[in-house]
């Protein structure tokens, strides 16, 4: 049997912020039988991830390309990899049987063939909606958990600011903390986004940056006390502000510098004095350092789910058509939550 495939790739490499104009939707005839001996699997793509990082993958050079196997450069006109969940509709593989749910590295389009050694896993959908394995059971989830529990090992009634305390990792950052005990702060870019913080999340207080003229002072109006901990998505300026509101011996997890992914004239210039004499800790990091925590990360994020300690934040498009503009409003901050693209029903 044989299908046309729809897929999105890039016409050209993207080195500012993204457009419409940067996309294509493509078409191929795709067989859905696979050849004696084959041991290839093809995926029904039924939810894929949208994240700031891919842009990154986009650009004519990032050093970030060079760095994991799972951020190399993206070439112009070829098929997009993310992660994603979805149905096996052929296996030559004997590890995966036709109707198995599956999560790993699919693409941005209805259907992926994952060649041998591919990333992909059965997935126990654990009695939750499969859209979850996208993003809080999955690397959003991992990220957010290994950046707070790992690397800034807080304590009962320190105090935690986040920025894009909205977004896929920060909103899980937040709650997290609030579980814990902590006092807890998140800066968005709208008063809407702001409320939603504090009345949906619990979160202890919020601010609307883009309101805001002096950060140092802003930051030092809503810890008086000073900072223990901060979960830095952004960069950038926010990131020198925080320094200088930083407690002795603070920790810093630098999960994204989304500021910087389309203005590199965004750079933090951090206070270096300000980490010597505080000694503060900064580490960056990546989700898949942490993959040896992924069973301890998903057996406390179920249970919180089920008790109703934490509550996801989803935005999910629908169409492989809509992955252009999923991507675009992200970066214009646009997104409520972990951002998605549902392809298609099981």
């Amino acid at each position: 049997m044989e299908i046309i495939n729809r897929y999105i790739t890039i016409k050209n490499h993207v080195d500012g912020a993204p457009q419409d104009s940067d996309f294509k939707l493509k078409s191929s005839p795709l067989s859905l039988s696979l050849d004696p001996g084959s041991h290839e699997v093809i995926v029904k793509n039924l939810y894929v991830s949208i994240d700031p990082y891919l842009l990154n993958r986009m650009k004519s050079y990032s050093f970030s390309q060079q760095s994991s196997a799972y951020a190399v450069a993206i070439t112009p006109g070829e098929d997009i990899d993310a992660y994603g969940v979805g149905k096996v509709v052929a296996s030559g593989n004997s590890k995966f049987d036709k109707g198995d749910i599956v999560a790993g590295l699919l693409k941005w389009g209805e259907f992926t063939v994952v060649k041998p050694g591919g990333m992909l896993n059965k997935l126990d959908l654990m009695g939750f909606p499969l859209s979850y394995h996208v993003g809080i059971l999955g690397f959003s989830g991992l990220t957010a958990y290994a950046g707070l529990f790992e690397i800034c090992k807080p304590k009962k009634g320190e105090k935690v600011f986040v920025s894009a305390a909205l977004g896929s990792v920060g909103n899980l950052v937040g709650q997290f903390a609030k579980v814990l005990g902590c006092y807890v702060v998140g800066c968005a870019g709208s008063n809407a986004k702001v409320a939603l913080l504090k009345e949906q999340l619990g979160i202890d207080d919020a601010f609307n940056y883009r309101e805001e003229t002096d950060l140092k002072s802003t930051l030092h109006r809503y810890f008086p006390d000073g900072i223990d901990i901060y979960f830095d998505n952004v960069g950038g300026h926010m990131q020198e502000a925080v320094l200088s509101n930083m407690n002795i011996n603070g920790r810093i997890a630098v999960c994204g510098v989304i500021s910087e992914y389309t203005d590199c004239g965004k750079r933090a210039a951090p206070s270096m004095i300000d980490v010597i004499y505080k000694r503060i800790k900064i580490q960056g990091f990546l989700a898949g350092d942490y993959l040896n925590l992924f069973g301890d990360f998903l057996s406390t994020t179920c249970d919180y789910l089920r008790t109703g300690k934490i509550q996801p934040l989803e935005d999910i498009s629908d169409g492989v058509e809509s992955i252009p503009s999923a991507l675009i409003n992200l970066f214009g901050g646009q997104n409520i939550g972990k951002k998605i693209v549902k392809i298609a029903q099981e």
